[in-house]
């Protein structure tokens, strides 16, 4: 824009209405500019106005006409139609936006040049350093997980770091800028901070050193009472209550409120977190802590719950905090559960009691690990039959509340996926040469700091056997009803993989699921400098995170060729059908267990505390009035839907194939 200087009556007519500057020649405007809306005004360094003809309708009806009332601007450009009042410090340095309303603010200044949080490192899990995550804009879940787990590789530490160090200096400025359409209202002190636009501050006390990438599609809200510094918050998240902050970032659509407080700590997709305290979490999407006595402390989680009185150690007192621990996705804690770190817990464990052994379950997933007289005792794979496991699954993908087209992370929400099912595999060969070196007959058995009886051991077999099928099954169903076929040749033909991509061992990173050898191919390409930045990494996620079900059936048929000891030049359809039935039996029975396990929730011990002043008649009325009725119950009839829709989907293919 060709903005002009003030004309000799615009400079009377300001001075008129209080108005001062250091030099008027250093304050330029727009064309149209008029001074009928700036008043009790001190400029100083050059500052740019644009027109401020419109009006703002504030909550409650309230109208204010834009322009700039009671405030002192130093270096700034401010954009059309804007609205600044009472500012009882100073604006300084700030490149502010169209249609803006700061009202009631105690300062807001740009001090040196800043990188608005881009860079500051956050020690996670490990206190003392050595795991350091250096954030920055545009950070995913994947990205950390690299930098912060894979410290085994120098190399590609001191690329990783390199990058953000480039983007951070990129992006660093004497200048800060303050987006379109932002709403700052009753603020304390703002230093070195990025605003996006449609960002709504309203009175927290201070925030330094940090962006808010807030933008229309997702904007931010920063609340009441926040304090945080060094920080960088993304698009759709709300930080509100009295939240305080330092070396923190939080991802898209995340929530933090009720006094929470965390330092040196990652929060990814849609985290919550409400009056409890983080210290040093690796925090991937969807961890969730609402609880005042909660602490997560040095310890990796994903998909996670925390119970109420949740708590882990992270040092034995004797050279600091240097222990950690991981909690694979999709874990649970219940009221006053503890774990004395180092300890690694299997995908989808519920974690119950307090736990003083170093244990590592990570080859047991969907268990459960009970304290027991002062003993950990392993329950493997019973959380398979759990109907909170089930609803978790379902959840998650409803409860994603990202609205910004470009998205971060990567989330895969699959319960079972070559990642938790290999685990099923090895977990199976534990437990039979548990059996073998211990005796069939044997009362407990012990496995990494726990205990197993008998009969948990013979039902975790029997358990992680049915959801392997189930696996199997899902995976060649897919594969086969997009497929047309007539003969065991097209079978064979609709069988064979896309790609040879994916058949060996599968990771988690926090959140996306892929093939071990194209992570270590991604990492070769980094230190060899093939791979140079940032953007350039968060295209191969995309890549792997799209070709997920590609890349999955090349495991998925590799492993149902061993399992069922079949030949891709010799299966047929007769084959397939063995599968499908076996596929058909394991899900449900699965689901029975699942619906059995759901009718406890309306059992009689359930109706406890309904019907408070009444006879056992009205306590059922009660009870049903509150929580319904089991039958009725929207996830009951999910489970049995599912029940007739899987049984009919494995009968239709089961008739094309004996048509084959």
């Amino acid at each position: 824009m060709d903005y002009r200087n003030l004309t000799t009556n615009e400079v009377e007519q300001l001075k008129r209405q209080d108005c001062s500057a250091e030099s008027w020649d250093s304050i330029f405007v727009h064309p149209r500019f008029s001074t009928d809306h700036i008043r009790q005004v001190s400029f100083s360094g050059q500052v740019k106005l644009g027109i401020f003809e419109g009006i703002h309708t504030l909550s409650g009806g309230v109208v204010k006409h834009s322009g700039i009332r009671n405030a002192t601007i130093h270096n700034c450009e401010i954009g059309d139609n804007t609205c600044i009042e009472n500012v009882h410090g100073y604006i300084a340095n700030y490149t502010i936006g169209s249609n803006v309303i700061i009202q009631n603010l105690h300062l807001m200044y740009v001090e040196g040049v800043s990188t608005f949080g881009n860079g500051v490192e956050a020690s996670v899990l490990n206190e003392t350093g050595g795991r350091e995550v250096m954030i920055n804009d545009k950070l995913s879940a994947h990205f950390a997980y690299i930098l912060s787990f894979y410290r085994h590789r120098p190399e590609l530490i001191k690329k990783l770091q390199g990058m953000v160090r480039f983007y951070a200096d990129k992006h660093s400025s004497d200048r800060g800028t303050v987006g379109d359409n932002v709403h700052i209202i009753n603020a304390g002190v703002i230093k070195n901070v990025q605003i996006g636009s449609h960002a709504v501050i309203e009175g927290m006390r201070r925030l330094e050193n940090g962006s808010i990438n807030s933008n229309l599609h997702d904007p931010v809200h920063i609340g009441y009472n926040v304090i945080a510094q060094d920080f960088i918050i993304c698009s759709g998240s709300k930080v509100d209550n009295g939240v305080m902050l330092t070396r923190c970032f939080v991802g898209q659509a995340c929530h933090l409120g009720q006094t929470y407080s965390a330092n040196d700590s990652l929060f990814f997709s849609n985290c919550q977190g409400e009056n409890g305290e983080a210290c040093a979490i690796f925090a991937g999407p969807y961890t969730v802590t609402h609880h005042k006595s909660t602490l997560l402390i040095a310890g990796m989680f994903s998909f996670m719950n925390a119970g109420s009185g949740s708590n882990q150690s992270n040092h034995m007192y004797k050279l600091g905090p240097i222990h950690q621990g991981i909690v694979e996705r999709g874990g649970k804690t219940t009221s006053d559960s503890y774990i004395l770190w180092p300890a690694k817990i299997g995908a989808f464990s519920l974690i119950m009691g307090r736990h003083y052994r170093n244990s590592d379950t990570s080859s047991m997933p969907f268990s459960y690990l009970i304290e027991n007289n002062d003993e950990s005792v392993l329950v493997p794979g019973v959380n398979l039959r759990s109907v909170g496991t089930i609803r978790d699954a379902q959840k998650f993908p409803k409860r994603d509340n990202r609205k910004d087209p470009h998205k971060l992370d990567k989330i895969n929400f699959n319960l079972l996926s070559p990642y938790t099912v290999q685990k099923m595999f090895r977990a199976v060969e534990i437990l039979k040469e548990l059996q073998q070196t211990c005796g069939e007959t044997s009362d407990t058995y012990t496995y990494q700091s726990c205990k197993i009886s008998n009969s948990s051991l013979r039902r975790g077999i029997k358990l992680y056997d049915m959801a392997i099928n189930k696996f199997l099954g899902n995976s060649i169903i897919s594969r086969l009803e997009k497929c047309s076929f007539a003969s065991n040749d097209e079978i064979r033909s609709c069988l064979k993989p896309d790609t040879d991509v994916g058949l060996h061992e599968w990771c988690d990173l926090a959140g996306l699921i892929a093939p071990r050898i194209e992570i270590d191919r991604l990492i070769d390409d980094i230190e060899s400098g093939k791979i140079t930045k940032i953007k350039e990494i968060n295209a191969v996620f995309d890549r792997l995170h799209d070709s997920y079900y590609s890349l999955e059936w090349t495991w998925a048929w590799d492993k149902i060729q061993r399992y069922y000891n079949l030949s891709p030049d010799t299966v047929t359809a007769a084959d397939i059908i063995g599968i499908v039935e076996r596929w058909r039996d394991a899900v449900v029975s699965l689901d029975r267990m699942i619906y059995e396990d759901a009718q406890k929730e309306f059992s009689l011990s359930a109706h406890t505390g309904f019907g408070l002043d009444g006879s056992i008649d009205e306590q059922k009325v009660d009870f049903e009035q509150v929580r319904g009725v089991f039958e009725k119950n929207s996830f009951v009839e999910a489970v049995l839907k599912h029940i007739e829709v899987k049984t009919d989907l494995g009968n239709g293919l089961i008739e094309r194939l004996r048509k084959a």
